[in-house]
């Protein structure tokens, strides 16, 4: 059993280092052709350095469009990337808990309902890692600085997702076996169908909303650089987008021991959130706005903790900037774990768009 493992994790070890070997040849075929020809919106898609969203790549300004990668699936036209019905969730070629796993190892899932930790601001906590000693309090009582416009013809709120692919057990159970990968592009187990409910309980709000499932994770590194051009893209041809939500899944635990955060409302089981919310103090990372953003997710983390008591984790305020920058009303919320169950996050995805509704005056 033990030998089955480590050759499974050979497998995997080699099929990153095909798709390592893979973007290198990319980018060594692109920049011959964007030297020859002078392109140098091609050239700097060829070069790119790609980060991990800790800091703000700049946007070229002698161009308004973001550069796109070839490789990368194409923004979608705003029509296809509404939520209109759950895709029926076909397991083949996605794990199942219920499946053959004769000769696995099988390990375990844990549930834990994460809260009392850092500080307590009103009814929700904080883990302020900033040490800039901020009166809190005072940021979430502060006026939000946009306005979205309901019943409104024009999306109002972009959802998309930079790892694309995170994805999410299949089942509600208590323990995991080997072969389990939690990363895939069948939208009916990965973060898509979070935020396929996540739009459509906004949508039925009369929030008109953009969610662009475009992926961005094919290769993980310069995940962050892809999506902040897609939503930029979608802002440049949606000029009434005032909220952008970056939607993600955590990984707790071990390779032996995953956690799942979880909490219950009405007798039922659904994840916990974490929302992310950074900041620049000396503008190094050119996120001169993210007290406007710290003030968007207070009042979100507030919201969702009257509403559904225990639904959050601990706010995390620390210095980083992923795509944060691109408007006052962007944030990057994580979703569950890769513990939790789909029907689990979906009803979290449900419960956040009320949550979004009513902080956004819908």
């Amino acid at each position: 059993m033990k030998r089955s493992r480590k050759i499974l994790k050979k497998l995997k070890t080699v099929f990153a280092l095909s798709l390592t070997a893979l973007a290198v040849y990319c980018v060594a075929t692109r920049l011959p052709r964007a030297l020859g020809d002078g392109d140098s919106a091609a050239l700097a898609a060829a070069a790119f350095t790609l980060t991990d969203g800790r800091y703000r790549v700049e946007a070229d300004s002698s161009s308004t469009q973001p550069t796109v990668l070839k490789e990368e699936q194409p923004v979608k036209p705003a029509a296809n990337m509404l939520a209109d019905e759950t895709p029926a969730r076909d397991k083949s070629g996605y794990y199942d808990s219920y499946g053959s796993h004769e000769g696995e190892e099988q390990y375990t899932v844990v549930s834990k309902t994460i809260t009392d930790d850092g500080t307590w601001i009103r009814n929700c906590f904080v883990k302020d890692k900033t040490g800039l000693g901020l009166d809190l309090a005072n940021i979430m009582d502060a006026p939000l600085t946009f306005n979205v416009r309901k019943n409104d013809t024009s999306p109002q709120v972009l959802i998309y997702h930079t790892h694309t692919s995170e994805g999410y057990l299949d089942e509600s159970v208590d323990y995991f076996y080997e072969s389990y990968y939690s990363r895939t592009q069948n939208e009916a187990f990965n973060v898509v169908a979070v935020g396929n409910r996540i739009a459509r309980v906004l949508e039925n709000r009369g929030i008109k909303t953009l969610h662009d499932k475009t992926v961005h994770d094919s290769t993980y590194n310069g995940a962050y650089d892809r999506s902040a051009q897609t939503a930029r893209e979608d802002m440049r041809q949606n000029e009434g987008i005032r909220v952008v939500l970056d939607i993600h899944r955590d990984a707790l635990g071990t390779e032996e021991c995953k956690v799942k955060p979880v909490f219950e409302h009405n007798g039922k089981q659904a994840a916990q959130i974490m929302i992310l919310a950074g900041c620049d103090p000396d503008n190094e990372r050119g996120f001169s706005n993210w007290q406007n953003n710290l003030s968007f997710a207070l009042k979100l983390q507030s919201k969702a903790e009257e509403l559904y008591p225990g639904m959050t984790r601990p706010l995390d305020f620390d210095y980083f900037a992923y795509n944060e920058y691109l408007c006052d009303g962007s944030l990057l919320i994580e979703v569950g774990s890769d513990a939790n169950s789909i029907d689990e996050v979906e009803t979290t995805g449900e419960l956040l768009g009320e949550v979004l509704a009513q902080v956004l005056g819908a």
